[in-house]
């Protein structure tokens, strides 16, 4: 028995709790995307495990007008400390984490390596970055019954997220065009001696890592996720799938084999 309740709470290394919880507690809480493996969720949830802080989820409820209220929002990831307006932005949250728990630090100190970070962040994780342009693939994918989320889910996301059939033709190439330089990026700094985007670690290698699993989720003993959800983050076209390098999958594994936490709390 106590074998069994070591094994639980070795695979929660944070805890969940409902919103009247959250929103009366003091310190850091997050709303996060529950049972999938959201990837701007998993970063900040990368961050905080590597910097040690102390904070509690909250799943994400989109009937919930209390966390609504709280958020401002209805989204994740959306971050709280203490009485400070909420954090929503991927950079917002990487900063306040660097703000909260300098060591070790995920943005380098030298001002030309510290930009080149942000700009590759940006480009993982922002509006027309990597995530973002995989999620409107998916979308267009669900809508036309070919593959990607369902129809329901690729309405809604499509709506929120800003899906035009106008736009479909670049969703696809800008997914591959940063798949393709990130692989390189990668082999370049294998090349020179490390197994880290700058040479060391940093947030680009959290962000990148857990962006993979729009494309390749982690096993299903390491990331539980319905089948349905499955079925979609790994769909595939044939080009996308040609495009992705095994270099940034290996990268993803050494991470979470080093750096970040498995089995992932969903």
């Amino acid at each position: 028995m106590r074998g069994d309740i070591a094994a639980i709470l070795a695979a929660m290394p944070f805890e969940y709790v409902d919103a009247e919880t959250a929103i009366n507690r003091a310190g850091l809480r997050m709303i996060v995307v529950g049972n999938v493996p959201s990837p701007w969720s998993e970063a900040a949830k990368g961050f905080f495990h590597l910097k040690n802080l102390d904070w509690v989820a909250v799943r994400l409820a989109y009937d919930d007008e209390k966390l609504a209220q709280w958020a401002g929002e209805l989204s994740g990831p959306v971050v709280m400390q203490e009485a400070e307006p909420p954090r929503s932005g991927w950079r917002e949250i990487l900063a306040l984490a660097e703000r909260l728990a300098p060591q070790p630090p995920l943005l380098p100190s030298a001002p030309a390596l510290r930009a080149r970070a942000l700009e590759m962040a940006d480009d993982l994780c922002g509006p027309a970055g990597l995530g973002w342009n995989r999620r409107l693939q998916m979308v267009h994918a669900g809508l036309q019954k070919t593959g990607g989320f369902s129809e329901r889910i690729a309405g809604y996301l499509g709506t929120k997220y800003g899906y035009s059939p106008a736009d479909v033709a670049r969703y696809g190439p800008r997914v591959r065009e940063l798949l393709g330089r990130y692989s390189a990026e990668l082999r370049a700094a294998r090349a020179a001696g490390s197994g880290y985007y700058l040479g060391a670690l940093s947030a680009v290698d959290v962000y990148s890592a857990v962006f993979m699993a729009l494309f390749a989720p982690l096993p299903e003993a390491q990331c539980r996720m319905h089948p349905a959800a499955r079925a979609a983050f790994e769909w595939l076209d044939d080009e996308t799938r040609a495009a992705l390098d095994p270099v940034l999958l290996e990268h993803r594994d050494m991470m979470y084999a080093r750096h970040l936490e498995t089995p992932l709390s969903l």
